[in-house]
């Protein structure tokens, strides 16, 4: 398989997308560390202390998942370079390289969102009594009566 200059060129929009998403990240946690650290100032409670260290660590992942989409990104620019050169086996190995780095961020930043999922849990777990999820069998027969009576 012969590589192309635009080949490679494909992950730029890719990455560039995922940078907005992973920094649109960043700065919404950083805001709410700097919040949970004004409350904690106010009243130290244990609480906003495992909040925060939740949140360092997912500031943490997305801080890995930038440099990794940067370093898959400037892998792709140099393939580019090398395809220019000729040297089609460095530019393959260039571009599966950016791929798997790219692959690499997808699944940190997989991992940053369940921990999110798992926080947000912790946190609504003292009101979960109050909290009413209709049932699967529940939402099912209000779908098939409703689509019944279109029917008919």
């Amino acid at each position: 398989m012969e590589l192309t200059v635009s080949t490679p060129a494909i992950l730029f929009s890719t990455v560039s997308l995922l940078m907005i998403a992973f920094t649109n990240r960043f700065l919404a946690i950083a805001s709410l560390i700097r919040d949970l650290h004004e409350k904690f100032r106010t009243n130290p409670d244990s609480v906003y202390v495992a909040q925060i260290q939740n949140l360092h660590r997912r500031l943490f992942l997305i801080r890995n998942m930038q440099i990794i989409s940067i370093l898959s990104l400037l892998l792709s620019a140099i393939c580019m370079l090398v395809i220019f050169q000729g040297s089609q086996p460095a530019a393959r190995w260039l571009f599966v390289s950016a791929l798997l780095l790219q692959i690499v961020a997808l699944g940190i930043s997989v991992v940053e969102i369940s921990i999110s999922i798992n926080a947000l849990k912790i946190e609504l777990s003292d009101i979960e009594h109050e909290l009413t999820y209709p049932s699967l069998e529940a939402t099912r027969e209000r779908f098939f009566s409703r689509r019944n009576k279109k029917q008919k």
